[in-house]
């Protein structure tokens, strides 16, 4: 027998809910109306799909994210092309190619644009609950719009999303938010944080040591708890931010204050790309352990320019999907499932053309019927209908078949009596399979 074929570790199969496997995972039912869910609060918000390969060129993510981060330095799947010598990277993120796209066909040219897009992402990391090397983002981006009023926007819709699934805000999450200020004033923060950590040189764990001259910034979201006074009393970015800067914030905090959406400013909310500028905000949680955070997000006004194009005020954030999704199972909130409204039971020697054409008809009025193939006992097929969840039994005999009818059998309400209903007639009692 040849040696057996697994997965990468830390790249998972998206299955049926009825496969079991080992580990928590959120099955394909869970997924797909996750989906249907973005798609239908993206489009009351007038966002459109957008669709970027998994693939682009590694100096993309080496300008936009930066190359003293720890996605570019340690994490990025990256090779070179054999056939023509490019560098090439599985993306890590999904801002910077959605910016490369519209740089690359002048895609702003008649406006601003809101998109969104749904794809896989890669990190060469440790595995570890609700984290992996190949996970899932929902992406969104209002790009082309410099004010406070689409933050906010962009923020309340995080919150509309929220309430879709059926989350919390302050109960299951909540948000975080906090201003980076522009370019001038971060460089003024930076050389603030590198001379009052070179004075305390000797309370630096080794992360910080190696990102106190590339990236210190990323000092601050330091999780080791020794550290945690020493961050703590360090520069604090609000200090630099200018009157615009502040006004900024103040505007963004008024339009939220107006909505009711409760926020804590948190001024030691940095993010871990380099391009961030303004508004940063990210939406937490207490229930993942370790790994609070579920979305995150903010201002990159100067990142167009960055990677070739004009300057471009923009702003977004990004969502993992299998975190969330875990977030959901862990709090056990009500979802659709994948079961159809209706399983076929068909008797033996019927006319299955016929029974074919019923259910046809069926499903052309909306019901979900799940046909038993591969023949058994009519007692094996009721065994499979209710294995597979459906609300009904259709029952396809000879007898009934003679008369132009099928048995319609309740299978979650013991009460309820069998029926006799009329092929002929779908369109009458489909509905009724629908409601129950």
């Amino acid at each position: 027998m040849a040696e057996k074929i697994v997965a990468v570790k830390g790249m998972n199969d998206i299955l049926p809910g009825s496969v079991p496997r080992k580990e928590k995972l959120p099955d394909s039912a869970l997924w797909r109306w996750f989906e249907r869910t973005v798609d239908r609060v993206m489009a009351q918000h007038g966002y459109q799909a957008l669709l970027t390969p998994i693939v682009e060129p590694t100096p993309l993510f080496v300008r936009s994210i930066g190359a003293a981060t720890d996605i570019v330095e340690k994490e990025m799947y990256s090779w070179t092309d054999t056939m023509n010598g490019d560098a090439l990277t599985l993306r890590p993120e999904m801002t910077a190619g959605i910016v490369r796209s519209m740089i690359e066909h002048n895609a702003l040219y008649n406006g601003p644009l809101r998109v969104w897009s749904i794809g896989p992402v890669f990190r060469h990391e440790r595995p570890q609950k609700g984290r992996y090397r190949q996970f899932h983002q929902l992406d969104v981006e209002a790009l082309g719009l410099p004010g406070p009023d689409v933050d906010a926007e962009l923020i309340l819709m995080v919150r509309r999303l929220w309430a879709a699934l059926g989350l919390v805000v302050g109960k299951h999450v909540r948000l975080e938010l906090n201003s980076l200020g522009q370019p001038a004033e971060r460089a003024a923060h930076r050389a603030a944080l590198v001379a009052y950590f070179e004075h305390h040189a000797e309370q630096l764990d080794e992360d910080a040591r190696r990102r106190l001259h590339t990236n210190p910034l990323r000092i601050l979201d330091s999780k080791n708890p020794a550290m945690q006074a020493l961050v703590e009393a360090a520069p604090k970015l609000s200090e630099h931010l200018g009157a615009e800067s502040r006004a900024h914030l103040d505007a963004v905090c008024r339009v939220l204050d107006a909505a009711g959406l409760p926020y804590r400013l948190n001024p030691r909310l940095v993010r871990g790309l380099d391009y961030y500028n303004l508004t940063v905000f990210e939406w937490v949680t207490d229930h993942l352990g370790a790994q609070g955070t579920v979305c995150g997000g903010g201002r990159y006004d100067g990142l167009f320019e960055q990677l070739g194009g004009r300057p471009t005020p923009a702003i977004g954030f990004g969502l993992g999907i299998e975190r969330l999704l875990l977030l959901l199972q862990e709090l056990g909130l009500p979802v659709p499932d994948a079961a159809p409204s209706a399983y076929a039971v068909i008797g033996e020697g019927v006319d299955l053309p016929r029974v074919l054409v019923a259910l046809d008809a069926l499903r052309a009025a909306g019901v979900s019927v799940q046909m038993n193939a591969g023949g058994g006992s009519m007692k094996a097929q009721f065994k499979r209908a209710d294995a597979s969840g459906a609300r009904h039994a259709l029952i396809f005999g000879a007898e009934e078949l003679a008369q132009g009818l099928v048995g319609v059998k309740p299978l979650r309400d013991a009460a309820a009596m069998q029926t006799r209903e009329r092929l002929d007639e779908v369109a009458h009692w489909a509905a009724r399979l629908l409601d129950a």
